[in-house]
Parts: structure tokens; C-alpha cells; sequence
């Protein structure tokens, strides 16, 4: 896999939303083998999320990793956000080099589900919920850039 970035051919798929994954069209093997290798190019990127779009698939997920915690998350939907915002500068693997100040909540609720198609809720805080936050909306189609006032 490769990490698609704003100034590849395929950028177009950063900013069209992914439809809902259906586990039944794929077998398990499939699905672990897929949440591996983004795990691995995610780390390898030196990023601490990485969504489905962003590796050229149309698979309504992504994956995180914050302080040894490693989620992987299908079809994932915030329930919840904190009226509490933090303002901090964000990067992303899909526009390299750039650094825009964000205000995200800094608490959320997610759900979603797992790899074996497990239904989970996930509360989640400070970087944890800046990365839910910043990966769901890179799977609604929407960029860091599009917080440029």
C-alpha cells in the first residue's frame, strides 16, 4: 500500500466520502491482512492514524495508534464530542510538510467496529480524540486544509 497524498493522481479519493464496509463481502483473512499493512505503513510514515481512503481503498476505516493503544475502527460514527476545544497544530500524512492549527473537542464518544466485525464504543481523550476526530472526518472526504480560515 501507499499513502496517497494531495499532489498524487489518486487525490481525487481523499475527498470523495466512503460508503458504510460491509463485512459479509470480505473474509477475515482480508480484513486483518489490510488493517496489518496500513498499520505498518502508518508507522512506517511516522503518523499515529491512517484511514482507508488515504491507501487508496474504499473501506470505511482507519487505523490509530496513541501511546501503544492501537485501534482499528470500521464504519466509525462520533456519538459524542465535548463543547471543550483545544486549538493545536495538526499534520497529516496526506498533506506532507503542512502543520494548520485545529480546534477539536478534547473528548469523544465513538462507535464503531472492530476487526471481527465486534460492535465497540470507544471514549476517547486529548490526543486519542483529536486522532478519532481527524481520521473520521478524512473518511467523510474533508482535509486538514479545509480548516484554513
Amino acid at each position: 500500500m501507499r499513502i496517497i497524498t494531495t499532489k498524487d493522481e489518486q487525490s481525487e479519493k481523499l475527498r470523495k466520502p466512503v460508503p458504510d464496509f460491509d463485512f459479509s463481502k470480505h473474509v477475515k483473512s482480508e480484513i486483518v491482512d489490510v488493517v496489518r499493512e496500513m498499520r505498518k505503513d502508518m508507522k512506517r510514515a511516522e503518523g499515529v492514524g491512517l484511514s482507508g481512503n488515504q491507501v487508496g481503498l474504499d473501506w470505511r476505516l482507519f487505523v490509530a495508534e496513541v501511546r501503544g493503544d492501537f485501534f482499528a475502527v470500521f464504519n466509525p460514527k462520533i456519538l459524542k464530542m465535548s463543547k471543550e476545544t483545544e486549538e493545536l497544530d495538526e499534520g497529516c500524512l496526506s498533506v506532507p510538510g503542512l502543520f494548520i492549527p485545529i480546534s477539536r473537542s478534547i473528548w469523544v464518544s465513538l462507535e464503531g467496529y472492530d476487526w471481527n466485525g465486534k460492535k465497540v464504543k470507544i471514549k476517547a481523550s486529548g490526543t486519542l480524540a483529536r486522532v478519532f476526530q481527524h481520521e473520521t472526518e478524512h473518511l467523510n472526504g474533508k482535509l486538514i486544509t479545509d480548516h484554513l480560515k
